[in-house]
């Protein structure tokens, strides 16, 4: 089938490039001409394992690049909305982008002459589809939703760092539509798919992704709330955490106590769940525990630091690893944002290695930091190290760099 994918972000090219891979022909816009290049040339713009090689195997041939989305509207038959959402001040999302694909793609629409099925992949809280998307689509085209153009809601599940195994062989597939039409097209793009499809109505499939993620965050604030209190006690949590994970009800996945959740999901989509519930008069009071439990846990590494330290003041700090998780260089939300400001605020002497992430964290603090090559070069008499990303070589230090081997890990904190 003919695709079109508007946006080349995490979602829109793992997308993209996943769908060409599984044979369709796959036109991604954007409006970003570096963008646009890297993609041309073969070369992911952002770090995820797998995807240059999918995206090499397919440039040129099942894969195309646009910057014009007349063209890039027309010459498809179902287009996927993979815009960002990013969070406002009070944790609400801001549909910016979202609005101007709508409008955009709507003004294009209203001179094809063909049925076009608009897919929405950006992550939008329950009854944004159906009171934001399909209105400005409508009001655009001047045609009817259903009618003269189709609507689905398909929420992405894709875990950065194995984004495109997750899109490739998914555990399941979730297609939001409120007539069969919309959904019965969508079927079929994902006929090569060898999953569960389920099939829900538009806000039922918004909301599942929220729920979903918000499930997760619980599950990783709860396993931290109970390694902070298994400290104070003496007990090893993560014997407890083997303990609960045999049993089959609860599983091992995110039962890991440490730092806490980060990245442009969970933090992000937490928030934006409990605000929309507290427009609806609903206290989520689950909800905002997880989001405060998670908030405490790098201050809680700092207080362990400073424990082991005595002051933090003037201390040559090596923090190792800033993206949110390994196998990515995504440092949005990571706790390493919180930790270099605390030690900032002390007057600590803070150095920075990650093997993929230092140019993204250096966009953020500039020269209020040094930004390091490799693990030896930030430990070399280092009076701190802090472990804050589960990269592999960060699993065997030469801790006999440092001035005095005093080493915190992401996972020491219960």
């Amino acid at each position: 089938m003919d695709v079109s994918v508007i946006g080349t972000g995490y979602v829109g090219l793992v997308t993209g490039a996943g769908l060409a891979e599984k044979g369709h022909n796959v036109r991604c816009y954007d409006i970003i001409k570096e963008k646009i290049k890297d993609i041309e040339r073969g070369v992911s713009p952002i770090y995820e394992k797998g995807l240059d090689t999918i995206i090499k195997r397919n440039i040129g041939g099942k894969l195309n690049t646009s910057m014009n989305l007349q063209s890039t509207i027309t010459d498809t038959e179902i287009t996927f909305i993979c815009v960002g959402t990013p969070s406002n001040q009070d944790g609400s999302i801001n549909l910016r982008y979202v609005k101007n694909a709508c409008k955009e793609i709507g003004s294009i629409l209203e001179k094809k002459k063909r049925y076009h099925l608009i897919v929405v992949k950006s992550t939008v809280v329950p009854g944004t589809t159906e009171e934001v998307v399909i209105p400005l689509l409508e009001e655009s085209s001047g045609r009817k939703a259903y009618r003269d153009f189709g609507v689905v809601m398909s929420p992405e599940f894709l875990r950065e760092g194995v984004a495109v195994e997750d899109f490739l062989k998914p555990d399941r597939i979730i297609i939001g539509a409120n007539d069969k039409r919309s959904s019965n097209h969508l079927r079929e793009l994902y006929k090569g798919f060898n999953c569960p499809i389920l099939g829900v109505d538009i806000k039922t499939a918004e909301m599942i992704k929220y729920a979903s993620n918000a499930f997760l965050a619980v599950k990783i604030s709860y396993i931290n709330e109970i390694g902070n209190i298994c400290k104070e006690l003496g007990v090893d949590v993560y014997d407890v955490a083997k303990g609960m994970a045999l049993d089959h009800r609860i599983s091992k996945h995110f039962l890991n106590a440490g730092l806490g959740f980060g990245g442009s999901c969970l933090p992000k989509d937490v928030k934006a769940l409990i605000h929309r519930a507290k427009e609806i008069n609903y206290e989520p009071r689950l909800l905002d525990a997880a989001i405060k439990i998670n908030e405490k846990q790098a201050a809680r590494m700092l207080d362990i630091a400073r424990e082991k330290t005595g002051s933090l003041g003037n201390k040559k700090v090596a923090i190792l690893g800033a993206a949110f998780k390994a196998g990515t260089d995504d440092i949005r939300e990571s706790p390493v944002h919180p930790l270099i400001k605390g030690l900032l605020r002390e007057k600590a002497r803070v150095s920075v290695y990650d093997p993929q992430a230092n140019n993204n964290l250096k966009e953020i603090f500039k020269e209020k930091i040094s930004y390091i090559n490799s693990t030896d070069d930030a430990l070399r008499d280092a009076d701190l190290a802090l472990i804050v990303t589960a990269w592999a070589e960060f699993e065997l230090l030469d801790y006999s760099l440092m001035r005095k081997p005093v080493a915190l890990s992401r996972y020491q904190l219960p």
